[in-house]
């Protein structure tokens, strides 16, 4: 992956970032090319590196985190026809594996939000401040969530320090938050701020809207120590609400990638551009059968069909004829990469509200995030939220059937803005969809439950749960931890 500065004032939302992706495999080592004619961080500001920042981040979720979370989460799997992602189907993942992610969030990401952080607050810039604060969350987040533990307190040094040591996430996930409050209560009516204008590749400068991201992205972690740090999970979230938090209304992502190599949807130009096919990501049973089952016209949006032909899960060495007219995921060259949608955000507030505060416009916001993504995909969702609709709420039921009805919700929407990692999380952390007891090939399986991938290298009734330390650390840091199995759950997840 490379980034480059560039002066192309006709690139609206681009104007100072292109972007490469060297991925036609997920294996290669990462390819940084220097030139001459672009400066390098030393000689950079934050309106130069906030936005090659934000798109290392971008590149990295909506692509190969993209073609992780989607394959793991079900909504796709591996075409009958191809080889490309069969590790992954099968769980085969090493350390050796999917370095790239690594790298390009910590060096294309976390080190760039750093610099942005400390330059502006040198200059008492508390906009730049603040939108650099979030996204170093965000994306520190993201690494924790598929590590557990990463080097952070002592990684952002440069060369004082080669040999980091690793901080458990826990601690990470603290001060991630200890971080946002404090960027929050900066004067952002100094007169030393600047406008982001078109640098802020996310909101185009909108500072409200950042505050929201940061309320939510706190909400989300709270909700996420639920499994191991309940009391910190309420008090937190029961802060956030005594502040009187906004939360986002709005999806904060990176809009504007336009049909060019290099400016496209990262998932699109490494899935189908640089392979030069389109049909690699076939649609899975597990979340195809949902869909149908519901009638949910999601289907057409994510399938291109009513009635799409698909493939059980990781089956790709089958031998059903239907599998080779299998249904591609739908994906453009100018989709979004989505780091929290408006549907997630109406999500997470109303499990907050059932959690810790009885319930009380539980149904309210739950219905406003099946609306809302529907309406992401250019659907209307008004039809499944009636009484006795596909999606009602469970207003009557338990709590544990509420968050079920929250996270399926979650896991249907994800594939707008290719956001399936989070989809992957959140069946760590809730156990929502639920497992099948039987393959899908079977009679009595139910549509939309998770199956073992029927070409799973684990151990049996095992799923991947996280990622090992990949080989770019472990090669180059005396002090990494011992691998961890996969099927090992994080910290905060569900045992």
């Amino acid at each position: 992956m490379k980034f480059e500065i560039i002066n192309n004032r006709s690139k609206t939302l681009f104007a100072l970032v292109t972007i490469v992706f060297i991925t036609s495999s997920c294996k290669r080592a990462l390819d940084i090319n220097h030139d001459p004619n672009n400066p390098s961080l030393d000689q950079g500001n934050p309106r130069l590196v906030f936005p090659a920042a934000v798109m290392a981040t971008a590149g990295r979720v909506g692509g190969d985190l993209a073609i992780l979370g989607g394959m793991w989460s079900e909504n796709f799997t591996q075409s009958a026809l191809a080889n490309q992602y069969k590790d992954i189907d099968s769980y085969d993942i090493k350390s050796t594996d999917l370095n790239l992610p690594y790298s390009g969030l910590f060096t294309g990401g976390l080190k760039n939000y750093q610099f942005v952080i400390d330059k502006s607050a040198e200059a008492k810039d508390w906009n730049f401040h603040l939108m650099a604060t979030v996204m170093k969350a965000y994306t520190a987040e993201i690494l924790v969530d598929l590590y557990d533990r990463i080097p952070y307190a002592e990684a952002l040094g440069g060369a004082s320090n080669l040999n980091p040591h690793f901080d458990n996430g826990d601690v990470i996930y603290s001060k991630l938050i200890a971080d946002l409050d404090s960027a929050l209560g900066k004067n952002f009516d100094a007169s030393t701020n600047s406008s982001p204008g078109n640098t802020d590749l996310v909101f185009g400068g909108d500072i409200d809207k950042w505050k929201r991201f940061a309320n939510t992205l706190e909400l989300k972690m709270y909700l996420r120590m639920i499994n191991t740090r309940a009391a910190d999970a309420q008090a937190g979230v029961q802060k956030l609400y005594a502040r009187n938090a906004k939360f986002l209304s709005t999806d904060a992502g990176v809009f504007g990638f336009s049909d060019e190599p290099g400016l496209d949807n990262p998932l699109y130009e490494q899935n189908i551009r640089q392979l030069n096919v389109g049909n690699n990501l076939r649609a899975s049973r597990t979340f195809v059968s949902w869909l149908m089952a519901n009638n949910d016209p999601r289907v057409v949006s994510y399938f291109g069909s009513a009635n799409p032909n698909s493939i059980n899960q990781g089956d790709y060495l089958g031998n059903d004829p239907t599998y080779g007219t299998a249904a591609a995921f739908v994906e453009h060259p100018t989709d979004p990469v989505i780091f929290i949608s408006k549907a997630e955000s109406f999500f997470l507030q109303a499990e907050a509200r059932e959690r810790f505060y009885t319930g009380d416009n539980a149904k309210a916001l739950y219905d406003d995030g099946v609306l809302a993504a529907f309406q992401s995909v250019n659907q209307n969702g008004s039809q499944f939220i009636g009484a006795g609709k596909a999606y009602e709420y469970p207003a009557g039921g338990s709590l544990d059937q509420k968050i079920e009805a929250i996270v399926v919700q979650k896991w249907a929407s994800f594939p707008y803005g290719v956001h399936f990692i989070e989809s992957f999380f959140e069946k760590q952390r809730t156990g929502y969809p639920a497992t099948s007891a039987v393959y899908s090939t079977d009679p009595g399986y139910v549509a939309g439950q998770f199956v073992i991938s029927n070409n799973s290298v684990l151990a049996a009734g095992k799923f991947p749960r996280r990622l090992a330390f990949p080989d770019v650390e472990v090669s180059r840091n005396n002090n990494t931890p011992a691998l961890v199995p996969i099927t090992e759950r994080v910290l905060w997840a569900k045992p």
